[in-house]
């Protein structure tokens, strides 16, 4: 076929669709920690399909208690094992990947008392996850990227607070301290808004599953009104999260071919939209659900 020229006004135009393109795409965030028999953090983050990878869970902290880490068979913190995950999170973080730790989850013993309860769990956070003053944290010799809150029970008290002092400690400390939150589809959280309220989160990884009345199921108007909803909040990037196979959560799945043509098509053209978040890794294993639906994100 005979090649020609592009006029100013095509070339004009072939730019811009380039750049409608480009300027959504997004992301893929996905849990992992809790479950046996998932590749191991190295071996996620090779797989160049994250950009985000969290680490589930820190269940236990607050209100006095010793925290304490959660990442189920893949070690043992209790006896120091974990400090063995340190070369798998450096090399994810060579490949640019960021690495956050979940405070939190649907289980566990957690929660803030006051404000100054928030400040101490803030400098346990800091000093043993975030790159503070301690060389023996329970990962190691590591400074994670940022704090998840995923808050799912419990009071609502003093995450606001909780969310400042780690903000103002990485500022203090020449580092950028990201932070997320797994909220409920339903608007606004019962756990979370008050601290994604700040203004002070970077991604908001909305979880569109386990909730009838707001994921797709329910149907596009009312997906749609969630979304809006959340695209309302002070955060910088919202993000849609899914379960990664029918066995991840009671409700919510979205097949791959239906969550690209039916689905990131009505969110994608919002100016805060950053991708996807996927429960969890261990299931992403068994169905390639982010392999199918990267290059749609």
């Amino acid at each position: 076929m005979a090649s020609r020229s592009l006029t100013p006004f095509q070339l004009t135009a072939t730019l811009f669709v380039a750049l409608l393109a480009t300027c959504h795409a997004g992301s893929i965030a996905v849990y992992w920690g809790q479950n046996d028999g998932e590749a191991s953090l190295a071996e996620t983050c090779a797989s160049g399909n994250y950009e985000f990878v969290i680490l589930a869970f820190l269940p236990k902290f607050g209100k006095s208690q010793t925290p304490q880490l959660n990442l189920a068979s893949h070690c043992d913190p209790s006896s120091g094992g974990c400090r063995s995950q340190s070369k798998d999170i450096k090399e994810c973080q060579s490949r640019g990947v960021k690495v956050l730790l979940s405070i939190g989850g649907g289980d566990g013993s957690y929660g803030l008392s006051s404000p100054g309860d928030a400040r101490q769990v803030a400098m346990y956070l800091w000093n043993n996850y975030l790159g503070g003053a301690s060389s023996s944290g329970p990962l190691g010799d590591v400074m994670l990227d940022g704090i998840d809150f995923d808050i799912e029970q419990g009071s609502a008290k003093f995450w606001n607070d909780l969310a400042t002092d780690l903000k103002n400690l990485g500022k203090n400390g020449g580092k950028t301290v990201l932070l997320s939150a797994a909220p409920q589809c339903p608007f606004p959280d019962e756990w979370d808004s008050g601290a994604i309220n700040t203004g002070l989160f970077d991604f908001v990884w909305v979880q569109f599953y386990n909730n009838e009345e707001c994921q797709f199921s329910a149907g596009r108007r009312a997906f749609m009104d969630a979304w809006k909803k959340w695209e309302s909040v002070p955060a910088v990037k919202i993000f849609l999260g899914l379960p990664a196979s029918k066995d991840a959560a009671g409700t919510g799945f979205v097949p791959a071919g239906e969550l690209t043509s039916r689905v990131l098509p009505l969110i994608k053209g919002s100016p805060k939209y950053g991708g996807v978040m996927l429960w969890s890794k261990f299931y992403d294993d068994r169905t390639g659900y982010s392999s199918a639906i990267k290059s749609d994100v």
